[in-house]
C-alpha cells in the first residue's frame, strides 16, 4: 500500500462523489454528527487548492478541506474522512498533518480550530498543538453554525444556543505558539551571560551590576 496525499485541484474532482457518500455513512456507522457537504461544494474546495486528498494510486483513500472565518481571523480544518479500507493505518493523522500545514501556509496568522466528537481525532489535534476550548472562542460567525444543520446532533447545538454540544471544540494558536518559541540571545546563568554561539562576537561575557 503507498498511499500518497496531495493538495487537491481541479483533477481530483471525480472523487467528489466518493467523497459524499463516504461521509454520509459515516455518519451512519457512528451514530453522531458528521455535517454533510455537497458534491459541488468539495468541489469547490478542491478547485481552489483548500483541500488534501490521499490516494492509493487511483483509488480514494481520504480527504480534508480548509474553510475560513471571521475575515481569516479562523481557519477551520473539516471533513475529515477515510476509506474503510485505509482505517486504523495512521492515515487520518497523516491527513489532519497535511491540512493543518496546508492551513499553516495559506493562513499563517490565523487561528486554526475543529470540532471532532471522535477520541482519536482529539489525540492527533492534540499532538498538532491544539487546546481544547468552548464553543466562545471559536468563531462566532452564524454561517459556520449553519453548516451543523445536517448533523443529527444539531438540535442538541440549538437548544444550548450554540455553546456547547456533544462536539468537542480544539483551537491552535499561531500567537501563542510563537511565543512559546521565542529564545533570548541572553542566557542568564548566575553572573555570567552566555551570548548565543550563532551571534559573531564573543562566546562569553561577565556583567557587573
Amino acid at each position: 500500500m503507498s498511499i500518497n496525499i496531495y493538495v487537491a485541484d481541479s483533477s481530483h474532482v471525480i472523487y467528489a462523489d466518493t467523497i459524499c457518500r463516504l461521509v454520509y455513512i459515516s455518519a451512519q456507522e457512528r451514530g453522531t454528527g458528521i455535517a454533510e457537504r455537497s458534491p459541488d461544494y468539495i468541489v469547490r474546495k478542491m478547485v481552489s487548492g483548500k483541500a488534501v486528498i490521499a490516494l492509493d494510486g487511483k483509488e480514494f483513500a481520504g480527504f480534508a478541506y480548509i474553510e475560513t472565518w471571521s475575515h481569516t481571523k479562523f481557519v477551520a480544518n473539516s471533513g475529515l474522512i477515510v476509506a474503510h479500507k485505509y482505517r486504523n493505518s495512521g492515515l487520518a493523522g497523516r491527513i489532519k498533518s497535511k491540512i493543518f500545514n496546508l492551513s499553516r501556509k495559506l493562513y499563517p496568522d490565523a487561528k486554526i480550530f475543529s470540532i471532532t466528537t471522535g477520541l482519536a481525532i482529539m489525540k492527533i489535534n492534540t499532538r498538532l498543538g491544539f487546546k481544547p476550548v468552548t464553543f466562545s472562542e471559536l468563531t462566532d460567525e452564524k454561517e459556520f453554525w449553519k453548516g451543523c444543520e445536517g448533523c443529527r446532533n444539531f438540535d442538541v447545538l440549538q437548544r444550548n444556543d450554540y455553546k456547547m454540544c456533544l462536539c468537542t471544540g480544539l483551537l491552535y494558536d499561531p500567537a501563542v505558539e510563537n511565543k512559546s518559541r521565542i529564545t533570548p540571545a541572553l542566557k542568564s546563568v548566575g553572573k555570567t551571560f552566555i551570548i548565543n554561539p550563532l551571534v559573531k562576537i564573543n562566546s562569553k561575557i561577565s556583567l557587573k551590576r
